[in-house]
C-alpha cells in the first residue's frame, strides 16, 4: 500500500506494536480511528502505519493487518473528491482555501491527475476531524513515474510560492520521495526517502518527467 494513504481502521485494537499504545493514541483512535501509511517495508502481511495526535510530538508507529482496514484514501483520491470545496472550515483555514488554486496550478502544469493533499489537510479531509490550524502549512504529494527535471521543479516551486500559505511538496516516485524545495534549489546531491531508509542521490534519473504550463496565467 502506498505511503501517505489514509486508513480508517476497525478500532484502536487494530494497531499493534512492540509496546502498548500511549494513552493519547488510544484516546485519539477511539475518537477518530484513522491512521496513515508510513514509509517502511511491510512485514508479515502487516501495513506500517502512524497514529497522529493533537501535537507534532504525539506520533506513534505501529502495524495494521489489511483485514482491519475499513476505508482507504490516497492523497490523489482526496484531490479527485474535492472535499475542501464544501468544507465548513474552509473560510477560516488558509491551507484548505488554497486547494482550488493548487488544483488550477497542477492542471496547468499537466499534473492534474498526479497531486493530492497530505499531512493535516489530508487527514482532516479524510476523517472529518479538525486537525488543520489557521497557521498550518499545506502538505502536498506529487505521484510521478520519475522525477521532474530540475528546471521543471524550479518552475513548479515558483508557482506554488504564489499561494497564501507555504506549500511543502513531496515528489513521490517508484524509487522514493524527494522534497521539491530541496530538489529544486540545488544542482548537487539530494535526499531520497525510501522504505529502507534515506539515501543520498547524486543526480536526477536520465529520463525525468516533464512539466508544461498551459499559459503564463494558468
Amino acid at each position: 500500500m502506498q505511503t501517505h494513504t489514509l486508513l480508517r481502521i476497525a478500532s484502536a485494537a487494530a494497531v499493534s506494536a512492540g509496546t502498548p499504545l500511549p494513552h493519547w493514541a488510544l484516546e485519539q483512535l477511539t475518537r477518530t480511528p484513522w491512521v496513515v501509511v508510513r514509509r517502511e517495508r511491510a512485514r508479515a502481511g502487516c501495513i506500517p502505519v502512524g497514529v497522529r495526535g493533537r501535537t507534532r510530538s504525539e506520533r506513534f508507529a505501529g502495524w495494521v493487518t489489511p483485514t482491519k482496514v475499513l476505508i482507504s484514501l490516497t492523497p490523489l483520491e482526496l484531490a479527485v473528491h474535492r472535499g475542501w470545496r464544501t468544507h465548513p472550515r474552509r473560510p477560516v483555514v488558509p491551507a484548505l482555501d488554497a486547494l482550488d488554486a493548487v488544483e488550477a496550478m497542477m492542471a496547468a502544469a499537466g499534473l492534474g491527475a498526479r497531486w493530492g493533499p497530505a499531512g493535516s489537510v489530508g487527514f482532516e479531509l479524510a476523517s472529518g476531524c479538525a486537525t488543520v490550524r489557521p497557521q498550518s502549512d499545506l502538505d502536498l504529494i506529487l505521484q510521478l513515474p520519475a522525477l521532474l527535471t530540475r528546471e521543471a521543479a524550479r518552475a513548479l516551486e515558483r508557482r506554488l510560492q504564489q499561494l497564501p500559505v507555504r506549500a511543502d511538496v513531496l515528489l513521490e516516485t517508484p524509487d522514493g520521495g524527494v522534497a521539491l524545495t530541496e530538489y529544486a534549489c540545488g544542482r548537487g546531491p539530494f535526499l531520497l526517502r525510501t522504505a529502507g531508509g534515506p539515501r543520498l542521490i547524486a543526480s536526477a534519473p536520465a529520463a525525468p518527467a516533464t512539466i508544461v504550463y498551459a499559459s503564463a496565467s494558468g
